[in-house]
């Protein structure tokens, strides 16, 4: 019973002073200065900035900035780009498009007469008696890392 009494007691001591906290103010006004305005009119003091931004936070805004202008300028070309392929009619890609299908019909001419004059078949014929080698090749693999050795016959 004294335990629950001493820490209701702490409790209590601590809402106390919180409560008085609360109601302290926050600033305070000396009205018995002689001199103390009501309303300021002192002149405001300089506060100089002495804020440092690190050397790491504005190369990533400069560099935020660069790839962003980058990005703009090409999506303004591939815009640019794309306007001008819209405006092309089927006439204008036959003309643009007949020199390399042209050239493409010449080399694909070219390439096939070489493939033929390659292709002249060979004929082998031999004459003689015929032996047959036969081997048997033993294979073994082993080990963690697989290693294949082949054994011939002697």
């Amino acid at each position: 019973m004294d335990a629950n009494t001493n820490t209701r007691d702490q409790a209590q001591q601590f809402l106390a002073a919180v409560e008085d906290a609360l109601r302290t103010p926050t600033s305070f006004r000396n009205d018995e200065l002689p001199d103390a305005p009501a309303i300021g009119t002192t002149p405001p003091v300089v506060q100089p900035d002495t804020r440092r931004v690190p050397q790491w936070a504005t190369g990533i805004a400069v560099a935020s900035i660069g790839i962003g202008a980058g990005v703009t300028g090409i999506g303004c070309g591939a815009w640019l780009i794309f306007q001008g392929l819209s405006s092309v009619t089927l006439l204008g890609v036959i003309a643009i498009a007949a020199p390399f299908v042209g050239i493409a019909t010449v080399a694909m001419a070219i390439g096939a007469a070489i493939s033929k004059a390659k292709r002249a078949s060979t004929t082998n014929i031999y004459r003689g008696p015929v032996v047959q080698d036969q081997r048997q090749v033993t294979t073994t693999t082993r080990g963690v890392w697989a290693q294949t050795r082949n054994q011939l016959p002697k």
